[in-house]
């Protein structure tokens, strides 16, 4: 895959996710994903896919936005800058999440893809009170992963996929 090829790879996914589509952000990904970010933790394959699915779903009709840019790539990784903004159904309040992901491709598709982002930042918007005084913690990073998961494993377990 060469860079241009890559780059716009990146841009579907985004442009996808974007318009919360899903399944066209799926179709980016190869079988054997691997995705890290600091909610989820490490998910592989068909979960990779199934979190976006729950995540663009419980956002439907909600207001979600997304901007993304600054994609490079050299052919075998790359980077992208972007952002959300949306309505954290747990808590009902809004947070603004800065996040510079970086991937890997194998077979023209993306194969590793992980998310950087202040777990603490965005815990306090998420959160508020709470996310403040523990958002920080192994605990809290730990807990909350704990709960993304079990909230993953309900949506595969009651969806079709």
């Amino acid at each position: 895959m060469n860079s241009t090829e890559a780059e716009l790879l990146i841009s579907q996914f985004y442009t996808a996710f974007s318009q919360l589509e899903a399944e066209k952000m799926v179709s980016c990904y190869h079988i054997e994903v691997e995705f890290t970010d600091p909610a989820f933790g490490h998910l592989t394959g068909r979960h990779a896919g199934n979190m976006w699915r729950m995540l663009c779903r419980s956002q439907k009709d909600k207001g979600f936005q997304l901007n993304f840019g600054n994609i490079f790539s050299d052919g075998t990784h790359a980077t992208a800058d972007w952002e959300a903004r949306y309505v954290f159904s747990r808590t009902g309040r809004r947070v603004h999440n800065q996040i510079k992901a970086s991937f890997e491709f194998r077979d023209g598709l993306i194969w590793r893809h992980t998310d950087h982002f202040s777990l603490y930042n965005w815990s306090k918007q998420a959160f508020g009170a709470t996310g403040l005084l523990i958002g920080w913690t192994p605990f809290f990073r730990k807990k909350l992963q704990h709960q993304t998961r079990a909230m993953l494993d309900k949506f595969e377990t009651n969806s079709v996929r």
